[in-house]
């Protein structure tokens, strides 16, 4: 019953996201739930490593700035073509895989303290490579580029973010819920007795981190795609921190908090950034910020949606 009544709630606000460009004219606020779609593309990918393995990466952006720049570099280089796209996106996945399987077969069968520092390490070392390597990146200046016709038009775009948004939420809950999610699951509530069982736990970690990793590399892609542009910001720390705030302020572990999270984070960051050129006091709005995340920890100490769903469970028990 409880499940029958979230997929409703979800039918209903997805149809709500889905008339809005039709019945409120701001393009403001259309590209404002566009990037509350695109980070939450990869709070979820991000959820998938904190939530449901149990593993801490600082380095997430890492991938999120290789299919930034993959997209940006092809769409620059070459025609901005439904040809180039697919290609790069190909690219964004091979790349994505081969780096997140290689750095989850040097660390995650050790403590999981020396993935999160290996991620931070290669995260660095792409972000020299992309300051460095100005040939091809531009520098710490970055570079515009074109992109394909029907992506420029903000509507499309907005839906196209939104479809993608719902498809990888689907995809993740449909992986969580089969029997890989399931031995997943098992290793971090306790990865001693599921390698006893026989199974490899070094495997299944892994393909949870390939995973993550090619999502984040997707809304990397949109990203970029929705700016027109990329410079280095996309491999910094400061990207791999909102998805770690995204996911924490949501609820650790489900999913649809890490979409309420990246929309309470964007949402927020608008507000206070806007309010900022009314009154000089709002001009430290990252003081602000860190005030509501405080308070946010304080009162929802799982989460919204897990504080939420704990509630929820007293009052069926009782």
């Amino acid at each position: 019953m409880n499940k029958n009544r979230s997929m409703f709630m979800y039918g209903i606000m997805i149809l709500f996201l889905l008339v809005i460009p039709f019945v409120y004219d701001s393009r403001t606020l259309l590209i404002l739930l566009t990037q509350v779609f695109i980070f939450a593309i990869f709070a979820m990918s991000y959820d998938l490593l904190l939530g449901y393995i149990g593993i801490v990466s600082f380095g997430h952006a890492m991938f999120f700035g290789i299919g930034a720049y993959t997209i940006g570099i092809f769409m620059k280089r070459f025609e901005p073509t439904m040809s180039y796209l697919f290609i790069a996106l190909l690219v964004t996945i091979l790349l994505t895989a081969i780096i997140s399987f290689f750095i989850g077969l040097l660390t995650l069968r050790l403590k999981s303290h020396f993935y999160a520092m290996l991620t931070l390490a290669f995260s660095g070392l792409f972000l020299v490579l992309a300051e460095k390597w100005r040939t091809m990146t531009y520098g710490n200046d970055g570079f515009t580029f074109r992109v394909p016709d029907f992506l420029k038009d903000r509507t499309e775009f907005y839906l196209i973010c939104l479809v993608l948004m719902v498809l990888v939420f689907l995809v993740l809950r449909r992986f969580i819920h089969s029997p890989l999610g399931r031995v997943i699951l098992a290793i971090r509530e306790n990865e001693q007795r599921t390698e006893s069982l026989g199974y490899n736990v070094l495997h299944y970690k892994i393909i949870a981190s390939v995973v993550s990793g090619v999502i984040a590399g997707t809304s990397g892609m949109l990203y970029s795609i929705s700016l027109r542009f990329v410079n280095t910001s996309v491999f910094s720390m400061d990207i791999t921190l909102d998805a770690l705030l995204m996911t924490i302020i949501g609820g650790v572990g489900t999913l649809v908090g890490a979409i309420i999270g990246s929309g309470l984070i964007e949402f927020a960051h608008h507000w206070l950034t806007e309010m900022a050129k009314t009154h000089w006091i709002f001009e430290r709005w990252i003081i602000f910020f860190g005030i509501i995340y405080i308070l946010a920890v304080m009162f929802f100490p799982q989460g919204i949606v897990g504080t939420l769903k704990r509630l929820r469970w007293r009052k069926d028990k009782k």
